[in-house]
């Protein structure tokens, strides 16, 4: 009960000379410096919304712009053209205000309105230089005058110093591509797909689609992008995440990985102390618009960062209908999950950030907590791992009111949400690659009810100092989690630090408040569901085959000697072993970003194309090597045509999805457009790059890298693949499908995987005998046991 009292702010007893009133200086301090913190982001909020509004300028710029209009009215010349004079006239009349501090005051309106049309101009002008892609078609290392001058000109009018979010009004707005290109360039995509027959028939639904429906739905769509910021994205949170009746675990939740080779400490606590603390940190950094804009690697071109809006402080609420994401400004906790037992822990003490070492010692308090779980309370977190309804339903009928929304309350509005594992995780042990499987598996899903996965992502920390994250799809990509998670990794190990014993550094308050434990008052009939969603998702959980390898024979560097882009490189080696494991090909997707404008998020690639089936039919076929390098690089070429129009806007499936979508909204029905969108994705792809490289060095020290992360199976007869180029000489790969499918087994797929990319190796360098091996150029890396 001492966490109860010290909570309360003042306490009063009713005495026959009166009322005596004790007032708590502790809780009164507390309540103080909260309310000075909460203030201080306030005004921070307020300057950075100031900063970023009058962007590219800087505030400072109207103090010159005035200074200079006043000087040169001193000079008796009129650079306003006499519009000074007007404004003047129009000035109250105000016996207070002589003649000369009226001209000062137009002028200073002047110069204001001025400065204001500046901004307007260069921001129109940055939004303008921001439209042009064709450097992004232009051939490598070759840069045309054109460019050389956008590229002047965009620097210029860039400004000095931006904060995160300062470019977001001068990014353009995600353009509309003609049916017409839409249409050619889908059917393009599905004719190494279909035999004559089913091309010949899906062609005529298109031409009809094109000449009466699609202009209708189209007229709709331009409508849109003209009052939207963007046109895909809402729709695309909404009915592609949002409104999903099936549980999101494995199917829509991803995960990642920590250290591949290093274990920075073996105890859980500290690990978790400095991770915890460094994730603060982001967060302040986040709060300030102190990050760095992202850019395209090695370019001046800013991406949107509107997604960074909701990583903290958010969660998926879910809905009978659809769910909603709900984000809160701030929060100053977080909560725990240990062995069924939830608690809330706060992270500030008297305004301050706790250190690592205190955080250290708070979880360490969970670990060693005997207290057994309320009755219901252990498994409760299954009920965001079954289907959407049943949740929703639940949420409404038993946490609606009471204790019960209290802590339910608690858990959604915390920072994010942490899991102590009780398990030991990473590459270890006599069989490193099953330890890796498990890995995978255990942050995908875990025991299905010790996540959250309604948060908008899950550290989970392990007993043997290992950890991990699965973050909830619908808020954002993973490439903004993976910017959070390796600014995280890199703190953690690199700045904070442990000591000689391997815990934090530093000193502890031994008077911290303990964490408090959450209470519950479970139902049976509310226990009855939640062991209903457990064994859902328990039967997902099980179904998913996952196998994680890190292939080392050789990376980017030796393909980029062959002069391929590593991605095309790799997309051709998984089209490769997928069409030696079935015999045929199929739809494959690849994700690609659209942040290059505002609010946008992904777009796909189709990587199965006649130019990469003609390839690999030669190349199975016993054609000649000069052939097959020919056929090849024509594969690659046109694959990085694909990824460039994703980039720029001119994708084939957002377009048709948001078409669909306009479909739906009419009540007509479109047989082209409902085949398009009901086409399984067998083979569901996606590169995870490392964004900070300057945070790590992995030449020096090629064991701290991270394993990368991955996703469920897309299809039930499918695969997911997600993989990540790490330095010159590593490629990691996170392969899934299902048990329940017997075309399908990850291990095998891997080993197909394997092969492809040494048989496309020695394709492109077949002088080299040795082609696989780079032990010598590679620093040797102990494994952990």
């Amino acid at each position: 009960m001492a966490e109860a009292h010290q909570a309360v702010a003042f306490q009063f007893t009713v005495t026959p000379d009166g009322i005596d009133l004790q007032l708590s200086h502790q809780a009164l301090t507390e309540i103080y410096l909260s309310g000075m913190r909460s203030w201080k982001k306030r005004i921070v909020r307020i300057k950075n919304s100031v900063i970023t509004g009058v962007y590219p300028a800087s505030p400072s710029s109207w103090l010159f712009v005035v200074i200079a209009i006043l000087a040169t009215m001193y000079t008796r010349s009129d650079p306003s053209m006499g519009l000074i004079a007007k404004i003047q006239e129009h000035l109250p009349v105000s016996q207070s205000m002589s003649t000369q501090c009226q001209a000062v005051v137009s002028a200073v309106l002047f110069s204001t309105m001025l400065w204001l049309m500046l901004i307007f101009t260069m921001r129109l002008c940055l939004k303008q230089l921001l439209s042009y892609h064709r450097w992004m078609f232009e051939q490598h290392g070759k840069m045309s005058t054109t460019t050389k001058i956008w590229v002047a000109l965009v620097r210029i009018f860039s400004g000095r110093k931006p904060l995160l979010y300062s470019y977001q009004g001068s990014l353009p707005n995600l353009p509309v591509p003609t049916i017409k290109d839409t249409v050619k360039r889908y059917l393009e995509s599905v004719r190494p797909l279909m035999d004559d027959k089913e091309y010949e028939r899906m062609t005529k639904l298109a031409a009809e689609f094109e000449s009466s429906l699609g202009n209708r739905l189209q007229w709709y769509l331009k409508l849109k992008a003209l009052w939207a910021s963007n046109y895909v994205s809402d729709w695309w949170e909404e009915y592609v995440y949002l409104r999903g009746r099936s549980p999101i675990m494995v199917n829509s939740n991803y995960y990642g990985m920590d250290f591949l080779y290093v274990t920075p400490t073996p105890i859980q606590a500290a690990r978790a102390g400095n991770s915890i603390h460094s994730f603060f940190l982001y967060r302040r950094k986040l709060n300030k618009e102190e990050l760095k804009p992202s850019r395209i690697p090695g370019t001046v071109i800013p991406l949107c960062a509107a997604q960074c809006e909701r990583i903290f402080n958010t969660t998926r609420i879910p809905g009978e209908e659809t769910d909603t994401v709900q984000h809160w400004q701030d929060s100053d906790y977080i909560v725990v999950y240990h062995r069924g037992r939830y608690f809330r822990l706060r992270v500030y003490q008297a305004g301050r950030l706790l250190s690592p070492r205190e955080i250290e010692f708070q979880i360490q308090r969970i670990l060693d907590d005997p207290s057994p779980p309320s009755k219901g309370e252990a498994k409760l977190g299954a009920l965001t791992a079954g289907d959407r309804v049943p949740w929703a339903k639940a949420r409404t009928k038993y946490f609606s009111s009471g204790i019960n929304k209290r802590s339910l309350d608690c858990i959604e509005k915390a920072a994010f949400f942490v899991t102590l594992d009780d398990e030991e995780q990473g590459m270890m042990g006599d069989d490193p690659a099953a330890s890796l499987d498990r890995y995978a598996k255990s942050l995908l899903h875990g025991k299905c009810y010790d996540r959250w996965f309604d948060k908008s992502f899950t550290v989970v920390y392990y007993k043997n100092g290992k950890n991990g994250i699965n973050a909830e799809h619908s808020w954002a990509d993973a490439p903004v989690l993976a910017h959070l998670w390796e600014y995280t990794l890199a703190t953690d190990s690199f700045q904070l630090g442990y000591n000689a014993e391997g815990h934090c550094k530093g000193d502890v308050d031994p008077s911290l408040p303990r964490p408090v434990k959450l209470s519950w008052e479970i139902p049976p009939e509310c226990e009855e569901q939640i062991a209903q969603s457990l064994a859902l998702a328990q039967a997902l959980a099980d179904d998913v085959d996952f196998h994680v390898f890190s292939f080392q024979e050789f990376g980017k560097g030796k393909v980029k000697k062959c002069r391929v882009s590593p991605d095309g490189f790799i997309q051709m080696a998984l089209q490769l072993a997928y069409f030696r494991e079935r015999g045929t090909f199929c739809l494959t997707y690849e994700a690609s970003m659209t942040r290059l404008f505002r609010e946008g998020r992904t777009e796909t690639v189709r990587s199965c194309t006649n130019e990469s089936s003609a390839f690999i039919r030669a190349l199975e076929g016993g054609e000649a090597a000069d052939v097959c390098k020919h056929l090849f690089r024509v594969a690659t070429e046109k694959h990085q045509l694909l990824y460039r129009l994703a980039m720029t806007g001119a994708g084939i499936d957002r377009h048709l999805f948001c078409l669909y979508v306009v479909s739906k909204y009419l009540g007509v029905e479109s047989p082209f457009l409902k085949e398009v969108l009901s086409e399984p994705w067998r083979l569901s792809t996606s590169q995870t790059p490392i964004q900070q490289v300057e945070l790590f060095d992995i030449d020096n020290h090629p064991e701290y890298v991270s394993c990368g992360g991955g996703f469920g199976p897309v299809a039930d007869d499918g695969y997911g693949v997600s993989y990540c180029v790490l330095g010159e000489n590593m490629i990691n790969f996170h392969i899934s499908c299902k048990h329940s499918c017997p075309d399908t087994d990850a291990h095998k797929f891997g080993d197909q995987i394997r092969q492809a990319l040494r048989d496309l190796l020695k394709l492109l360098s077949p002088s080299q005998t040795e082609a696989s091996k780079t032990e010598e150029s590679q620093p040797k890396v102990k494994k952990e046991q």
